[in-house]
């Protein structure tokens, strides 16, 4: 009874009691910032005084170094601000590989000059310029990490990945467009490497190449190796690999045939092609970090060393030279004008990434049906296990599509605890749903006469031969999509992508003619993805991943495993008092379909040990995709060659 007079005076006093720390505050000693000024010269588009000749011995491959020289002229004395590439085309982030340099050197008529870094920016370089002096040196080497946990690998002893970004600095106030370089590259002994480079001069393991821009040398990386072979594919593009071993080269004619038909494929759906010639790059390896990287005129590929040699067993994992190479048309040609800029320190924007990446998604699964690339069955699988992961993703409560085309900036693809709730980058994967259905839309408004076809082939075909960029912005997509089929695209994009809270992006599938539906064995596609991860997908069970060691991972927020208080990390060391093995889980889920039977599990964290009842009763689920009614196949009609027409 006496406590409520006492909330009261407290709540009437706590103003006072405020004001009063405020007042003490203000005698205490109170900084103001320092004004940081803008030091670094804005890119301006004129062209550079003089080519940079850029000098890279590869040669230790032993410790992954590479030994970098390079000569530039300077059009003045003073202060002159070299730059690091931050901001790359592709990975949408600020993730330059700066912290891999070492041994940092700038010299003029062999005399050392000074140097500082910009402390508000650690990718600038300021160096002191003597009066008189026409070019500068620098000197570094580029330490690639030599295991997976220090980052991406990009040396071995049977292969390297060269990008130039990497081992490279340009000067600021230019556009990159604008200034021109010249490359010699030293290659180990016997190696042979592969670029979408012009002028090639090879002379023993030193290769060099004609003048070229600096935006084009950073957009034309390299795959060199001890084991490498080639084959023309035809309208100018040519299949570069290299492997961990000469075995893993053995290509059949069938094999080669389905990548050429891609070609034709992709080629027969643009109308058009932005370059003079395209080199795929191809790496085969357990060893080299994994990339999938878009370039104008090539892609950085790298698939496991079976890639070929298990061909039947890879239906699943043909769908990346597809996507890459239709970036050749979506995105480097046409590219969204946030994402275009002049060098590689202005930030880039990525909110259409959902037509960057996500239509490229879509275009890459009908790419590969229609080439022969990849199965129906591997392809409905696919469209099943997103649309199935959308369908009890939390996180589309409170975050869009579009708001994940800022993943790359905020998470850069780090592993999170609970990844369903705060989303990811899910412009790739629902964006391909999303333009399924406005495929579907399409079709059905004209009677089949039309299909997305038409949209690319009208926004990304273009001048035949032009390997510029052409930007475009939100409003170009909807006006691109009235020209082929009026409707109001404008709500129709707005609300699946920059709307929080909407249904699973199934309108699509319904649309074909199918509906999403669950049973007791994996689709084609979960079923190799699970083979190839070696691990265990209960998502749409228990709520969870369960790897080859039985170590719980990708807990579905709020799913029956989270309940539990099972999070990532966490091992199953039995089920129903049996060492665990993945029969005895599958069996115990089962049983709990009695509707009476938890599934119960000894799991240990940290080194403690408890054991669990997760009430689970649903069985085992796996979605699929599941023909509704004697129609035609919608799927087939978008799926069916075109090359031949």
């Amino acid at each position: 009874m006496k406590k409520a007079p006492f909330v009261a005076a407290a709540l009437i006093a706590a103003p006072a009691l405020f004001v009063s720390a405020t007042a003490a505050q203000e005698a205490n000693s109170r900084p103001q910032p320092v004004v940081q000024p803008h030091v670094i010269p804005l890119p301006a588009d004129k062209p550079y005084p003089g080519t940079m000749l850029l000098k890279v011995d590869a040669t230790d491959f032993a410790r992954g170094i590479y030994r970098v020289r390079q000569t530039i002229p300077v059009p003045r004395a003073g202060k002159f601000t070299l730059l690091y590439p931050q901001w790359l085309p592709g990975k949408h982030a600020p993730r330059g590989a700066i912290a891999e340099i070492a041994g940092f050197k700038a010299s003029a008529g062999g005399k050392p000059l000074g140097w500082t870094r910009q402390p508000t920016d650690v990718y600038a370089f300021d160096i002191d310029v003597p009066a008189g002096t026409k070019s500068i040196d620098i000197a570094f080497d580029f330490l690639s990490p030599t295991r997976s946990s220090e980052g991406r690998v990009v040396v071995t002893p049977a292969m390297m990945n060269l990008q130039w970004e990497q081992v490279s600095m340009y000067p600021a106030g230019y556009f990159t467009r604008q200034i021109p370089v010249q490359l010699d590259l030293t290659l180990p002994e016997g190696w042979t490497g592969a670029a979408a480079l012009d002028g090639l001069k090879v002379s023993g393991n030193r290769y060099s190449y004609a003048p070229t821009s600096y935006e084009t040398l950073v957009d034309s990386p390299m795959f060199a190796g001890r084991y490498f072979r080639k084959w023309d594919l035809g309208q100018n593009v040519t299949l570069n690999v290299v492997a961990d071993e000469a075995k893993y080269l053995d290509a059949t004619p069938d094999q080669i045939a389905r990548h050429a038909a891609l070609v034709s494929e992709t080629l027969a759906l643009f109308g058009t092609k932005h370059f003079d010639r395209y080199e795929f790059l191809l790496a085969l390896t357990d060893e080299l970090g994994g990339i999938g990287l878009e370039h104008h005129r090539s892609s950085e590929n790298s698939r496991g060393t079976d890639y070929f040699t298990k061909w039947d067993d890879g239906d699943s994992d043909r769908g990346l030279l597809p996507h890459e190479f239709v970036h050749s048309w979506n995105g480097k040609y046409r590219r969204p004008e946030k994402l275009w800029t002049p060098d590689y320190r202005t930030p880039m924007q990525g909110n259409l990434l959902w037509v960057y990446e996500g239509q490229t998604s879509f275009w890459d699964l009908v790419l590969a049906g229609r080439s022969g690339m990849q199965s129906k069955d591997t392809i409905l699988g696919e469209w099943a296990s997103n649309a199935a992961f959308y369908s009890v993703q939390p996180g589309r409560a409170w975050r869009s599509v579009e708001d994940t085309t800022l993943d790359p900036v905020i998470a850069a693809r780090k592993p999170r605890p609970f990844p369903s709730a705060t989303r990811t980058e899910d412009y790739y994967n629902e964006g391909s749903l999303v333009w399924l259905e406005a495929d579907m839309l399409i079709r059905g408004g004209t009677n089949n006469a039309k299909s997305l076809d038409d949209f690319a082939r009208g926004f990304f075909g273009g001048r035949d031969g032009d390997w510029g960029e052409v930007t475009y912005n939100f409003a170009d997509v909807v006006a691109a999509l009235n020209a082929v089929y009026p409707y109001d695209w404008d709500k129709f994009l707005r609300t699946r992508l920059q709307e929080t809270g909407q249904p699973a992006p199934v309108g699509g599938i319904e649309k074909a003619g199918y509906r999403l539906v669950w049973r007791d064995a994996p689709n084609a596609y979960d079923r190799a993805r699970m083979a190839r991860a070696k691990n265990f997908d209960l998502t749409h069970s228990l709520g969870m991943t369960v790897d080859k060691d039985g170590v719980a991972g990708s807990i579905l927020w709020d799913g029956p495993a989270f309940r539990a208080d099972i999070i990532n990390g966490t091992k199953i060391l039995a089920v129903d008092g049996m060492a665990y093995n993945r029969e005895r889980l599958e069996a115990a889920i089962r049983t709990a379909a009695d509707g009476k039977t938890p599934v119960r599990l000894l799991v240990e964290r940290g080194g403690r040990y408890r054991t669990v009842e997760i009430d689970y009763h649903g069985g085992l689920r796996w979605p699929h995709l599941e023909k509704v009614g004697t129609g035609p196949d919608w799927f087939d009609q978008l799926l069916a060659p075109k090359r031949a027409l």
